[in-house]
């Protein structure tokens, strides 16, 4: 099927209006066609597509003449108005492709006839909803200022719009729809995901443990493979109000021991990869301007007092210090790294002038460096490089500012004790993916109103940048992305920002032997359990074709307190909307009425929580920044935007957009070859901040490295 990209939307239009017409002729015209009451259901959808079609290609023709002004510039095409037409685009690619289909094999003996008119209706209903989000960016377009893409100062609007759109339908894009505006190679896992956590939500909150909880949710999800109807609303009832206690326990799924073995099989392998904690002492580091002058840092102390951050290690090659007592005193890794004088056909290397500090991703609530190991081991092999991962403290336990302050403190400690870490630190690169971009953002932030030594540069993968849910042409996406919905969008927000009210479990490693020998203790009665229920949902009466399957019966646990009181995510029009659409038209709405809390208490608009807001005597004298954003994101916005501000302040910034792909991009290094690239497009802009031959700490008179060791507390 063409990429929705590469084609000219007259020509989608043109092929899906002949589409329509010849399916129309075809299945209405003899009435001794086999499979009647499917070929009337067939008409009755393609002459909706149609009435569709005809109304969307003049909304699709002046977003095309306008989305150009919102670029970042001319060479890099990308943002949120543009993204919205390629996904419409890429519906109708599928439509075009089923209808032609269908009009070929009707009459074959393997035709699947309810299969067919399912998947034909499914995507006419998410062909509606499509129309309702390009009409809500129409009124952005409207009501922002010309090359804008947020409107931040109108707060009444931002939150109609959210009410507005997190109460349209969504379940036809968790279901037969899923992931269709993505690369083909990436829809198996996206299935796989929205199934684990439909499955992961009927086990949630039973007394067992996280692998046997893992394992019961395999094998009770036999019926949500069968019924992407049940599937798709099941999704949408979880995330429409989501339960942060089960997010976060769905996604620490990724911490156990069983998926990072995995991952550590299938990625490159490395000589140092331990983790360490570093005690809460006050750190003295010299001025930026005048190196025989220091500044104090003080340890984070938000919320709970001084504590110490904890980080991991990882270096493909083992350097001078790596495996040094002072550095492995430090080690939290049990059993402790072996040194590598137990090895000696292992040959130390030097130290590496470079040396990579990252923050990683999860939405400030969930995560760990263990779950990202895939692609930081391939940076450190392929820029040869010692890695930081810093493991910060996760909200809602430790809002802001607890993460930003442990992960600059970690930047400060590596700036001091680099020589243990394998580096000179000649050239230092934060990175850093969602959460983590912001984090590299707004330590440097913090590194410049300190006095200190900025990074040399920064490579942030589709950060965050407005922890807001004002509205945008992109975050209009999160009704439809099935790893950022609205509803997990809202709840990190409020998480990180410190109104969300609920408390979640500290994380727990899986990956330990007493929790592996619990595991495996409980694992066979779990197997037998599921098996059973798994069984059993293949002898469910099957949803009768047309209809609706009731989900009363469905466990509520991995709801919130808010959405316990609705019993059914089914689509209806009986919805007071916010919003004017055009006569006779108006997008399904679900009964699973969400519940947003706005994004408006003042933390969100501090500069060191949402840079994008952030004054320019704050952002200037940022070290370059190198942003890598996708096309399909809900952040793409946040990323263009951000990207304009830098480079209308002189500020050096590039901003690439990969096509294709969904958030969270380089978690999932090895499933597609579009992620791949995108992978490597990161490597590059590290590798080039690396070897710039006039980094912004090179501009100042730097001490030599004994001395910053000297100037430094001792035991820091």
């Amino acid at each position: 099927m063409p990429d929705a990209s590469d084609m000219d939307y007259k020509v989608v239009f043109a092929a899906l209006k002949k589409v329509c017409e010849d399916d129309i002729a075809f299945l209405g015209g003899p009435t001794d066609l086999p499979y009647g009451a499917v070929a009337k259901r067939l008409v009755t959808c393609m002459k909706q597509i149609k009435e569709h079609c005809l109304a969307l290609e003049p909304v699709v023709a002046s977003f095309a003449a306008v989305f150009h002004h919102y670029d970042f510039d001319a060479q890099t095409p990308g943002n949120g108005y543009r993204t919205l037409v390629k996904v419409l685009l890429s519906c109708l690619l599928h439509i075009i492709h089923k209808g032609r289909y269908i009009a070929s094999n009707y009459n074959g003996a393997f035709f699947r006839a309810d299969h067919n008119v399912s998947e034909m209706e499914a995507y006419c209903i998410a062909l509606r909803q499509l129309r309702a989000l390009l009409h809500l960016a129409q009124r952005l377009i409207n009501d922002n200022d010309h090359g804008e893409l947020y409107c931040l100062q109108d707060q009444n609007l931002s939150n109609s719009f959210v009410q507005e759109y997190s109460s349209m339908h969504k379940a036809c894009f968790y279901g037969r729809c899923l992931g269709f505006q993505y690369s083909p190679t990436l829809r198996p896992f996206l299935q796989t995901v929205v199934i684990s956590m439909v499955t992961y939500g009927e086990t949630y909150g039973k007394q067992q443990s996280g692998f046997g909880l893992a394992a019961l949710s395999l094998l009770t999800s036999g019926k949500y493979v069968i019924d992407p109807e049940l599937r798709g609303a099941e999704f949408e009832r979880i995330t429409q109000n989501l339960d942060m206690k089960f997010w976060k326990s769905f996604w620490n799924l990724t911490e156990s021991g069983l998926l990072t073995g995995f991952s550590r099989i299938s990625s490159s392998p490395v000589q140092v990869n331990f983790t360490l904690t570093v005690p809460p002492v006050t750190l003295r580091l010299p001025l930026a301007s005048d190196p025989s002058l220091t500044a104090t840092v003080s340890p984070p102390i938000a919320h709970w007092g001084p504590g110490p951050v904890n980080m991991r290690l990882i270096s493909y090659e083992i350097r001078e210090g790596q495996d040094s007592d002072e550095l492995l005193a430090y080690s939290r890794t049990d059993p402790p790294p072996v040194s590598a004088s137990h090895f000696p056909w292992i040959q130390t290397q030097p130290r590496s002038p470079w040396l990579l500090i990252h923050f990683h991703g999860g939405g400030f609530v969930a995560q760990t460096s263990r779950s990202h190991e895939n692609y930081l081991r391939t940076w450190s092999k392929e820029l040869s490089v010692p890695i930081l991962s810093v493991d910060y403290s996760l909200s809602p336990e430790a809002p802001f500012p607890r993460a930003l302050e442990e992960c600059f403190y970690a930047y400060c400690w590596a700036l001091n004790n680099c020589h243990l870490l394998g580096s000179t630190a000649e050239r230092v690169c934060l990175a850093g993916d969602s959460a983590g971009g912001n984090l590299c953002i707004t330590v440097s932030m913090k590194a410049i109103s300190s006095g200190i030594r900025v990074p040399d540069g920064i490579m942030a993968a589709y950060p965050a940048t407005l922890l807001t849910t004002d509205a945008s042409p992109s975050r209009l996406l999160t009704l439809i992305d099935p790893l950022l919905p609205l509803g997990v969008l809202g709840k990190c927000i409020n998480a990180y920002a410190g109104t969300e009210s609920q408390t979640a479990q500290p994380v727990v490693e899986s990956g330990s032997r007493s929790s592996f020998s619990r595991d495996t203790a409980v694992l066979l009665g779990d197997l037998t359990q599921g098996a059973s229920n798994w069984i059993q949902s293949f002898l469910d009466p099957m949803r009768t074709t047309g209809g609706a399957r009731s989900l009363s019966s469905t466990p509520r646990g991995s709801l919130s307190n808010e959405a316990r009181m609705t019993s059914t995510c089914s689509p209806t029009t009986n919805c007071e909307s916010l919003t004017e659409y055009p006569e006779g038209f108006e997008p399904l709405r679900s009964e699973c009425l969400a519940f947003i809390r706005p994004t408006s208490c003042p933390i969100i608009r501090n500069p060191f929580v949402s840079p994008l807001l952030a004054p320019n005597n704050l952002l200037r004298g940022l070290p370059p920044v190198h942003i890598v954003a996708s096309a399909l994101d809900a952040l793409l916005d946040d990323s263009v935007m951000f990207a304009k501000k830098l480079r209308d302040m002189g500020q050096p910034v590039s901003l690439t957009v990969v096509e294709d792909l969904p958030h969270g991009f380089l978690s999932l290094l090895q499933l597609a070859k579009e992620t791949v690239v995108a992978a490597e497009i990161c490597v590059e802009k590290m590798r080039k901040i690396f070897q710039q031959e006039n980094p912004p700490s090179a501009l100042r008179k730097r001490p030599k490295l004994e001395d910053t060791y000297q100037s430094s507390n001792p035991s820091g």
